[in-house]
């Protein structure tokens, strides 16, 4: 179950601190409505690291998609040798 607090709980911010952990942000709500999260650096990282990856195998996708220099699975094998 997500943890929801309201902003205002912030003034005793170290009672906020203490329920953030890897894998359980924090959500903050300010006039009821979702404002922000707050999550442990390590999920923060680990979460910017992905978004990267995915960011650069998309790049990568569509330059192949584009110079349509896809190579096939038979193709390779051929390539490295591995043909029964």
């Amino acid at each position: 179950m997500p943890n929801i607090k309201p902003v205002s709980d912030l003034r005793n911010y170290n009672d906020v601190l203490k329920d953030i952990s890897e894998g359980a942000p924090v959500f903050l709500t300010k006039n009821g409505r979702g404002r922000f999260a707050i999550v442990d650096i390590n999920e923060y990282e680990k979460n910017q690291a992905t978004i990267k990856l995915l960011t650069e195998l998309l790049k990568a996708e569509k330059s192949v998609e584009k110079d349509n220099s896809w190579i096939s699975g038979e193709d390779i094998k051929k390539e490295l040798g591995l043909n029964e």
